[in-house]
């Protein structure tokens, strides 16, 4: 593959002041670590340090250019205002602007952007494209899988990710967008052949100031010169708002309004899936999905009206969704089935996910619902006693525990919940600090017919403490006390 100069990435890129030396640049990386031979490195300005503080390491591993908000010392340099405003472009540019060969299809929202993801790829594949998909899980090309550091990548990293799959043969790729991705340009200079919208509640309030303005980076992602279509969930008052402004075509869907381009109804959730009628321009279709909870309803109807915006074959999409088992730690079972405890593991983080997820899993209990919670540190504070307040309000037994509290004092942080939990006053709240003995308690008290529920990391795989990162899948560790009891019993 041919480099670029540094000239033509000064010309492609925002606030470009000034040019030191020359180079040709055959990659990009914004993490000195990770730079490969030939590579502009991208060194950004951060709360404790510095891009440029690494220089000395990207330029061993072998970095030919720097670009930054003052020049290098020992390599060329392009001067920029806002490195991070010219991370996609210049990205795009050296990697042949890799989203203007696929059709790339977007998700953003509060809850539901890796499901919808997933069941996007599933029907893609289903109607024959060569897919890709870039969640937070997992980046997953035809050929090549690597897990995932972000819910959107940066943009080096995504715009080497779509140009890998796009060489790998990919024709389409499903990939989330987080408001954080919007906010810090990691997806600028992205192509969309379409971009939906779930829904829009609380969350993220640590890091944007207000709910208004959560929703206006929400809505970056719907401008005209981003994406060809939209697909809007008008189920809320933001996706409303949403589908009334945006200044590209727009497929509205909904699960209860059949005013809307899409909806359903015969909305069906049982133990084994979801079921409903979508009705479509085309016709009704009969949705059978293996996935758990009502509010997969919903993220199929994002990404059947994306696909149904972008002339993608229905009845294929369709069984493409009914082929897809599960979604790596939303609503997934990890117990055998043999102790009659049916015992998942999910993401549910805030309390819209809770008001939606709950009142289902108590619909398949015959006896108590149990809830294992806790919060994250360093993220909105507002957060936790609602949290604690909403897990009691449904279940029997809520245990609070420590998830990963990073900087914060973990007691401040489980004390909010148990407040919470405890000011509900219609469950028993218990506490244990520790997760994998919080997981043993929630097991002791787990009878038959119950329904036990770990909520709020999903399928991360490391707990946090401070500077302390060590392996923690709730998904294994369940399962294994889940085993543990079985065979001691």
């Amino acid at each position: 593959m041919g480099g670029h100069d540094l000239a033509d990435i000064a010309d492609a890129v925002p606030s470009a002041s000034a040019v030191y030396g020359d180079a040709v640049v055959t990659g990009v990386s914004d993490d000195s670590r990770t730079v490969e031979p030939g590579d502009l490195y991208l060194a950004f300005p951060g709360r404790h340090a510095h891009g440029l503080d690494f220089e000395l390491e990207a330029l061993a591993r072998g970095a030919v250019a720097i670009l930054s908000d003052r020049p290098a010392v020992s390599l060329p340099s392009v001067v920029v205002t806002n490195p991070r405003s010219c991370a996609g472009p210049a990205s795009a540019l050296v990697h042949r602007h890799p989203s203007k060969g696929l059709r790339v299809y977007g998700t953003t929202g509060t809850n539901g952007k890796t499901s919808t993801t997933y069941l996007l790829g599933a029907a893609l594949s289903a109607a024959g494209e060569t897919v890709g998909t870039i969640t937070g899980i997992s980046i997953a090309g035809p050929r090549t899988t690597r897990p995932a550091a972000r819910t959107t990548p940066e943009a080096a990293v995504l715009q080497q990710s779509l140009a890998a799959m796009r060489d790998e043969g990919a024709t389409s790729v499903a990939l989330e967008v987080s408001s954080h991705g919007l906010d810090q340009g990691r997806v600028d200079a992205t192509h969309f052949a379409a971009v939906g919208f779930t829904n829009l509640t609380r969350d993220h309030l640590d890091y944007h100031r207000s709910m208004d303005e959560y929703f206006a980076v929400k809505s970056r992602l719907f401008e005209s010169h981003r994406t060809e279509v939209a697909a809007i969930g008008i189920d809320g008052d933001y996706g409303r708002r949403l589908a009334s402004s945006v200044g590209v075509p727009c497929w509205t869907w909904s699960a209860s309004d059949p005013g809307a381009d899409i909806h359903a109804d015969r909305i069906r959730s049982g133990p084994t899936g979801t079921s409903f009628t979508a009705h479509t321009p085309d016709g009704p279709l009969d949705v059978r999905l293996r996935l758990l909870g009502p509010h997969q309803v919903d993220n199929a109807l994002t990404a059947l009206a994306m696909l149904a915006a972008t002339g993608v074959e229905l009845d294929a999409a369709v069984a493409g969704f009914e082929q897809l088992t599960h979604v790596p730690g939303r609503l997934e079972r990890v117990d055998d089935g043999r102790s009659g405890v049916v015992a998942l593991v999910d993401y549910m983080h805030n309390t819209d996910g809770q008001h939606r997820l709950l009142p289902y899993l108590r619909s398949l209990s015959t006896g108590k619902l149990i809830v294992v919670i806790g919060a994250t540190g360093d993220r909105d504070i507002g957060k936790r006693f609602p949290l604690g307040a909403t897990a009691a309000e449904y279940a029997d037994i809520v245990i609070v525990t420590d998830e990963s509290p990073f900087s914060e004092d973990a007691d401040t942080i489980r004390d909010a919940v148990v407040d919470g939990a405890v000011a509900a006053g219609s469950a028993t709240v218990l506490v244990e600090p520790d997760r994998r003995d919080a997981f043993e308690l929630a097991v002791e008290h787990a009878r038959h017919g119950d329904v036990l529920v770990v909520a709020g990391r999903g399928c991360d795989d490391h707990v946090v403490h401070g500077n302390r990162s060590a392996p923690f899948d709730d998904r294994v560790e369940l399962r294994a006390v889940l085993e543990n009891s079985a065979s001691t019993s």
